[in-house]
């Protein structure tokens, strides 16, 4: 992630979201921001590699009660995705390890179709209606993943891991506030 100190901001309406995004609880530092902007504006799905839990509490409280949260080894979780897809909903899919599961390829690669005037997106054996609404976040404990390139292709890898100069920033805006 580019570090240059909000960098990637350019207009007001980004100082409008990053405002939000920090009353979410998005540590407000240069470095959680760029990373933020860059899940923001990103094509793919963000995979963010986050052991102190910033980003994963940021997500919670951004999208707030209609998120829905899964993992890997939850039994409804692809009825869970198939819910939030046609619905709109949000997905947060924790604690990922170093593979994901290959029934989320279709929804990872945004495999949307288009038949008979709808949307569609194909999850095991049914197509299932695409809302436009629904998106869907990654996130790892591990501190140094190392995804093969299969899995680096279908989403963006996002560290969110805690640097010195973001640490430094984050208690400079805790002293500021006290």
């Amino acid at each position: 992630p580019c570090t240059s100190g909000y960098s990637l901001r350019a207009t007001l309406g980004d100082e409008v979201a990053i405002r939000s995004w920090t009353i979410s609880k998005l540590p407000n530092d240069s470095y959680s921001i760029d990373n933020a902007i860059m899940l923001s504006r990103s094509a793919r799905w963000p995979l963010m590699i986050d052991p102190q839990g910033q980003a994963n509490k940021w997500i919670r409280n951004k999208e707030g009660e209609f998120l829905k949260i899964i993992d890997l080894k939850m039994k409804n979780m692809l009825l869970t995705v198939e819910n939030a897809i046609q619905f709109g909903s949000p997905v947060l899919l924790e604690n990922v390890e170093e593979e994901l599961d290959p029934s989320l390829e279709p929804v990872l690669l945004k495999q949307v179709f288009k038949k008979g005037g709808q949307y569609l997106i194909r999850l095991g054996s049914s197509d299932v209606p695409y809302n436009d609404e629904f998106r869907f976040f990654v996130t790892t404990k591990l501190a140094n993943p190392h995804y093969l390139p299969e899995v680096c292709i279908k989403v963006t890898i996002i560290n969110f891991t805690v640097t010195m100069l973001g640490l430094e920033d984050q208690l400079l805006v805790d002293v500021i506030k006290n």
